[in-house]
C-alpha cells in the first residue's frame, strides 16, 4: 500500500469513527437544511467545509502556530450549536445570500475543526521526511468520509421527508437533537472551569 492510500484511508476512517461523532454532528447539521434536489450546494458546502480545515490542519502541522487543544475541543461542539441554532431560527434558506452565509460559516467553522484534526494528524505524521502528500491524501480522505455521511444522511432525510411530506419539521427535528447533543458536549467540556 502507497503512502498516499494508507493516509487516504485514515483520513476516511478517521471522519467515519464514532468515537469523534463530533465531526459527524457537524456535517449532518450542515446539511439539514438541504435535501437530495441540492445536492451541488451540499457539496459546495461541504467542500468549504474541508478547506477550511485543510487550512488550518496544514498550518498546525507544518508548525506555522498552535492553539490549545483544550480550547478548540470547546470550540468544536460551539460551531455545532451555532449551526443547529441557526437551522432551528432559519429552518429554510432563503435567496442566495443565505446559501452564501451558510458557505461562509461552513469555512470559518472548518477552520476550527481542521485545529481539532492536527493534533491527531501530527502524532500520525511523526518524523515523515514529506508532509505534503500524506496531508493531502488525509484532506482528500476526509472529504471522501464527508460526502458518505452527506449521501447516507440525504438517503435517510428522502425517506423521512417522503413519509412525513414536512421538511421544515425534519429540519427542526435533526438540529433541534443536534443542538441538544452539542450543549452536552459543551457541558462535559468543561473548558471554563
Amino acid at each position: 500500500m502507497s503512502q498516499f492510500e494508507a493516509y487516504f484511508k485514515i483520513g476516511i476512517a478517521h471522519i467515519l469513527d464514532l468515537n469523534g461523532f463530533d465531526h459527524i454532528l457537524f456535517v449532518i447539521v450542515l446539511c439539514a437544511l438541504y435535501t437530495g434536489r441540492d445536492w451541488r450546494k451540499i457539496i459546495i458546502l461541504v467542500t468549504a467545509f474541508t478547506i477550511g480545515h485543510s487550512i488550518t490542519l496544514a498550518l498546525a502541522t507544518f508548525n506555522v502556530f498552535s492553539v490549545n487543544a483544550d480550547l478548540i475541543e470547546f470550540l468544536i461542539p460551539v460551531t455545532i450549536a451555532i449551526t443547529a441554532l441557526g437551522n432551528i431560527i432559519r429552518p429554510k434558506p432563503t435567496g442566495s445570500k443565505a446559501i452564501q452565509i451558510n458557505y461562509l460559516f461552513a469555512l470559518v467553522f472548518g477552520l476550527i475543526h481542521g485545529l481539532g484534526f492536527s493534533n491527531y494528524l501530527r502524532a500520525l505524521l511523526g518524523r515523515e521526511a514529506s508532509l505534503f502528500q500524506p496531508l493531502l491524501a488525509f484532506n482528500i480522505g476526509l472529504e471522501v468520509g464527508q460526502l458518505v455521511i452527506v449521501a447516507i444522511f440525504i438517503l435517510v432525510s428522502s425517506v423521512v421527508i417522503g413519509i412525513l411530506n414536512n421538511k421544515k419539521e425534519w429540519t427542526l427535528v435533526i438540529s433541534s437533537v443536534v443542538l441538544g447533543m452539542s450543549i452536552m458536549m459543551i457541558l462535559d467540556n468543561r473548558y471554563w472551569i
